[in-house]
């Protein structure tokens, strides 16, 4: 099998993901720095070339600056020095992300939390009522759109912030450890659901993990990164084919690639003189 996965999302026509390496560039990050405080090297020399339709997860130890990265690519901060690009430039809704916690309003309703992205635009409710109740679909919240937060559950909570994310139909999805907070079942559960919509909407992700298994299961690119300062030490390609479920989690391939991104990582850590954690 070639990898590809068909787009089922009814708002847009159906086509399918290109392999690896044939994929049109969506960003490039080219030889970023990012200093804080005038001697606090966050990043240096961070490249990264992004794709359509990607699923990269950016892997490494506490203060490599993964979420450095990734608010860098959002636009919340600036580089130092270095260029982020998008191809053929970033319009309103190209951009959709998703925090390590839900931050959902707790004043609002589920509805009213997805609508945010429209309303800071200054679009209706009514207006884009379709929208959010097709991104609430997607997760399988459209029973709930009326419900607070604190009648939500935590995996609720956090499909709600993804629904969120993607009711713009974003081009690119940045997730900071979405699900680290959440218990295994449920973090497998969402794991499978994060698939599944990323193959309907052909939208890229870009994916900060602590978890070696969390990255195999979920991308066909590894980006491991070393501290101090930041940058990539090595990429590693997830060649298993799309849809992924529970017979790629028990298998051999699977084992395989964990320990060799673990490896990797290891290495990573390695580079700076750190005591290896194994």
């Amino acid at each position: 099998m070639d990898g590809s996965a068909v787009i089922t999302d009814p708002k847009t026509a159906s086509a399918a993901l290109l392999p690896l390496g044939q994929r049109p560039r969506l960003l490039e990050m080219s030889a970023v720095d990012k200093i804080f405080n005038g001697d606090v090297v966050a990043l240096r020399g961070m490249s990264l070339s992004v794709h359509q339709g990607d699923f990269i997860s950016l892997l490494g130890p506490s203060g490599c600056g993964k979420s450095t990265a990734l608010r860098l690519i959002a636009g919340l901060m600036r580089p130092t020095s270095g260029a982020i690009r998008w191809e053929g430039g970033q319009q309103k809704g190209d951009l959709g992300v998703v925090f390590q916690e839900p931050t959902l309003m707790p004043w609002a309703t589920v509805a009213q939390n997805v609508w945010l992205p429209f309303r800071l635009r200054g679009r209706s409710f009514s207006s884009v009522r379709d929208d959010v109740l097709w991104a609430l679909k997607l997760v399988g919240l459209e029973k709930f759109q009326t419900a607070y937060p604190r009648e939500l559950s935590g995996g609720m909570k956090m499909r709600a912030s993804i629904a969120r994310a993607l009711v713009t139909q974003p081009r690119l999805i940045l997730m900071d450890e979405p699900f680290a907070a959440l218990d295994e079942i449920t973090r497998h559960r969402l794991n499978n659901d994060l698939l599944e919509l990323r193959d309907k909407l052909n939208c890229t992700v870009i994916f900060v993990t602590h978890s070696v298994f969390e990255s195999v299961f979920l991308s066909d690119r590894i980006v491991v990164m070393a501290a101090r300062p930041g940058r990539v030490s090595r990429e590693l390609t997830v060649d298993a084919p799309y849809p992924r479920g529970e017979v790629f989690r028990t298998s051999a391939a699977y084992a395989e690639l964990c320990r060799a991104a673990s490896d990797a990582l290891h290495g990573a850590m390695n580079e700076h003189g750190e005591r290896d954690r194994a």
